[in-house]
């Protein structure tokens, strides 16, 4: 090789070793600044045991110490919770004064029943509920009602309780409730009555109640859930992500947008359920049969962009399943569709 191609060569190794260099260490600053938040130190936040129980006691924390004594309960401690520093109160509570809040999802029999054997085989309540002050007095409880319904069904006088001052904490209910796991009915449902119930308030847009409600999708899919209890909430919940958000009208004003879409879902369901009934028809047998109609009406499934608005996606999904020609699938294309049932 002569010495020209020689420093040829060089230089080119040279070029793509500068090149592999430069790649490393932006991959490498890439991972640096993507790495997760340093985890607080402890003691860094909140209160340290002591102070948990120091502070003036606020006039409407006193004021609710009495009215738990004038119901008929007792004030075991008042304390400072330690993340927050807000004022919380211990109590035994009577009780039928003790109610779920009103938009809560329904009781799940089996969950009450294996929590009622638990309690009554351990002989001992040891996990306190949260609750609020009702509107009407009395207490909700946004995250207990299996609890309550467990001690009330061996016979129970009596259930511990937080009580907390802010009646707004029961709006949290999505967020505190962790006696069982939601599914994407109790989501939704618990949601659109969360709704209705903050309706009743000086109006707000239903984007000040994003933390609430969690999703926008469960709006929607909860009034579906009143309309139809059968309703397959999942199947649609990918599509929907895509195109809903909160939306800016008062509450009183946005319920009656979420009702248009649940018909209007509602409406493309059952076009979906024709497609799949002419489906099984043809001997197909499977049980993605729902979810492979859906992604095949889906103008959205390629679509990388911005989507089209919400009654446009779905108008145009309905079309599509009413018009769904059966005879062009194949068990090839059946069998490629496969995916998670649907979380209802």
């Amino acid at each position: 090789m002569s010495e020209t191609k020689k420093k040829t060569a060089k230089k080119k190794t040279a070029r793509a070793e500068g090149e592999g260099e430069a790649k490393a260490a932006k991959k490498k600053a890439a991972k640096k600044t993507s790495r997760k938040k340093a985890a607080p130190e402890p003691g860094s936040r909140g209160l340290l045991p002591p102070a948990t129980g120091e502070g003036e006691v606020p006039a409407e924390v006193t004021a609710l110490q009495a009215a738990i004594d004038a119901d008929g309960g007792r004030v075991l401690a008042t304390y400072r919770e330690p993340i927050g520093a807000h004022f919380t109160i211990l109590a035994a509570l009577p009780i039928e004064k003790v109610a779920p809040t009103p938009f809560q999802r329904d009781l799940s029999a089996m969950h009450a029943k294996r929590l009622t054997e638990v309690i009554d085989k351990l002989d001992r309540f040891l996990d306190p509920i949260i609750v609020v002050r009702g509107p009407e007095g009395g207490y909700w409880t946004p995250n207990g009602n299996h609890r309550l319904n467990a001690v009330r069904n061996l016979g129970g006088g009596a259930i511990v309780a937080l009580v907390v001052p802010e009646a707004e904490v029961a709006y949290k209910i999505l967020a505190l409730n962790t006696e069982k796991a939601h599914n994407v009915r109790e989501k939704a449902l618990e949601v659109i009555r969360m709704a209705r119930s903050l309706a009743e308030l000086p109006p707000q847009p239903e984007s000040a109640y994003a933390l609430e409600f969690e999703d926008p999708v469960l709006l929607t899919l909860g009034a579906c859930y009143e309309k139809n209890g059968r309703f397959s909430g999942g199947a649609y919940s990918p599509v929907l992500k895509r195109v809903e958000g909160f939306l800016e009208l008062p509450l009183p004003e946005s319920l009656p947008v979420r009702e248009a879409r649940a018909s209007a879902l509602i409406a493309l369901d059952e076009a979906v359920a024709k497609a799949v009934a002419a489906l099984k028809e043809r001997g197909f047998d499977s049980p993605y049969l729902k979810a492979f109609v859906v992604a095949r009406c889906n103008p959205l499934r390629f679509s990388k962009g911005d989507p089209p608005p919400w009654e446009e996606v779905v108008r145009t999904m309905t079309e599509r399943a009413q018009g769904f020609d059966v005879s062009k699938v194949d068990a090839g294309q059946l069998a490629k569709a496969s995916g998670p049932a649907s979380d209802d």
